[in-house]
């Protein structure tokens, strides 16, 4: 069992919670469509696909969800527009396992590199420095040793900001001025994490996406610094991206697997939009798993990823 643990009954309600208005959102719009359809046809089909496009799924990911909808339509004879919401949540279900890639056990991965090294990149406001402070917070709860490295030095605001979420988290943060350079900040947080036989080394990196070959560059620079120390950091980079942007979300993480080899994402400010279908279209569209969702502003509200809990949550009544 990964050392986050199976979702509580508390987990579950903070999830049920953080999604209410993309669950608002959609079943309006869906027992709308009910209520004045008699059977699933084309014309439901349609509107059905508006309803999708609008929660921001993409359109991508709406018309496969259609396609297996009318499959299934066909295959098992349905017929009643009012089976049309367990007919989306199967199939949905069915989407997101079969775009699931397969991760090895939290507990397996912490123990097989010391430390455990995420890069974590994402446009400014996105949630970057909020997230790496919740994922120290987590690590810590679970009993690891966290190091941070603040190495987006474009920024006095983002050092200080992390600064404020290490000492409340309690785990050290290795810092340099304004304007150094930011795989040095990266070198010096392995190398001190590295000595204490940490866990986990989180590295921040700077937010812009302006002039991507220097994003690239930057990139490309931080980890093979970081390798001199480690050989094979960094072990994990995470892109953040704001889940209320919608469509935005889905530009920036095209943008950011371009310019780094991104292996997992984290999608923020679920709480706060009607546009949580954005996670659906991202696990389905890019096939790097979506590893942690951010349903609340509480330190605890950065939730493991679970495909079939949210699935469940989105579709609760």
């Amino acid at each position: 069992m990964a050392f986050f643990g199976l979702f509580g009954k508390e987990k579950k309600e903070n999830l049920d919670q953080g999604l209410e208005k993309t669950r608002s959102s959609i079943f309006s719009k869906l027992n709308r469509l009910i209520f004045s359809k008699s059977k699933i046809d084309d014309d439901v089909l349609d509107e059905l696909e508006e309803i999708l496009i609008s929660s921001d799924v993409g359109v991508e990911t709406t018309v496969r969800i259609i396609e297996k909808i009318q499959e299934n339509v066909k295959k098992e004879k349905y017929q009643s527009s009012e089976e049309l919401d367990e007919i989306l949540r199967s199939t949905i279900a069915s989407l997101l396992e079969e775009n699931e890639t397969n991760q090895t056990d939290e507990d397996e991965i912490f123990n097989s590199a010391k430390p455990y090294v995420i890069m974590v990149v994402g446009v400014n406001g996105v949630g970057k420095t909020t997230t790496i402070g919740k994922l120290a917070y987590k690590f810590k709860n679970a009993g690891k040793s966290v190091y941070i490295g603040a190495a987006d030095t474009f920024r006095a605001a983002a050092i200080d900001q992390l600064q404020i979420w290490a000492d409340r988290v309690g785990v050290p943060m290795i810092r340099q001025d304004m304007g150094s350079d930011p795989a040095s900040v990266a070198f010096d947080t392995l190398s001190a994490a590295k000595k204490a036989e940490a866990d986990v080394v989180i590295i921040d990196t700077a937010g812009r996406l302006h002039n991507k070959i220097n994003l690239m560059n930057e990139l490309t620079k931080i980890k093979r610094v970081m390798q001199k120390v480690i050989e094979d950091a960094p072990h994990e980079v995470l892109l953040i991206i704001d889940g209320s942007t919608g469509q935005n979300a889905y530009e920036q993480a095209k943008q950011f697997t371009k310019a780094t080899e991104v292996t997992a994402l984290a999608v923020t400010k679920l709480d706060g939009t009607a546009k949580g279908g954005v996670v659906i279209g991202i696990s389905d569209q890019f096939k790097i798993p979506v590893k942690y969702i951010g349903i609340g502003e509480g330190i605890e509200d950065l939730q493991i990823f679970d495909k079939k809990e949210f699935v469940n949550s989105l579709f609760k009544k």
